[in-house]
């Protein structure tokens, strides 16, 4: 008998198709898995409502159960609440450090940038402050690109959304 617990595990070995270095239950992607008597539900939010790894996570999942005896599968796309980078777990914020994006460093309650104000990003490589944005978007429509003005290299930074 499989268990929540034994499908989220299955579930954390699966990588996030864009950002290989953090699982999708890391992402947060994972909302719920609900067990019948003979079935599974994956409830799944997307982190951008036109998240184009959509369909490859939903893939991902349906075979990882699918190869671990798991046959009568169903993934729900649920939009509300939507997906917040506060579900990011602290071990997927320093994986994303290391992988070379910087995490977002503070809550998506911090609307301070909708006034205009600069976001102060520390650079995952070298760790300055003293970094600017080039542009609002990044190589994702979730991440924004970054310069770091010490060690002079481009970084994505993963928004607070």
């Amino acid at each position: 008998m499989k268990t929540k617990e034994n499908i989220y595990s299955l579930l954390s070995e699966i990588p996030d198709p864009e950002i290989p270095v953090i699982s999708i239950v890391e992402l947060g992607v994972i909302r719920e898995v609900v067990l019948s008597e003979n079935a599974i539900e994956i409830k799944i939010t997307p982190t951008y409502s036109g998240c184009p790894a959509m369909k490859q996570m939903e893939d991902d999942v349906r075979k990882k159960l699918q190869e671990n005896g798991c046959t009568n599968i169903t993934i729900t796309t649920i939009y509300t609440p939507a997906w917040t980078t506060d579900w990011l777990s602290a071990e997927a914020k320093l994986n994303l450090q290391k992988y070379g994006i910087a995490p977002p460093e503070e809550s998506s309650t911090d609307k301070s940038f909708l006034l205009g104000k600069q976001k102060t990003v520390t650079c995952p490589r070298c760790k300055s402050n003293d970094t600017a944005m080039v542009s609002q978007f990044g190589s994702t429509a979730c991440k924004a690109l970054y310069k770091c003005n010490t060690c002079l290299e481009a970084f994505d930074y993963f928004k607070c959304i």
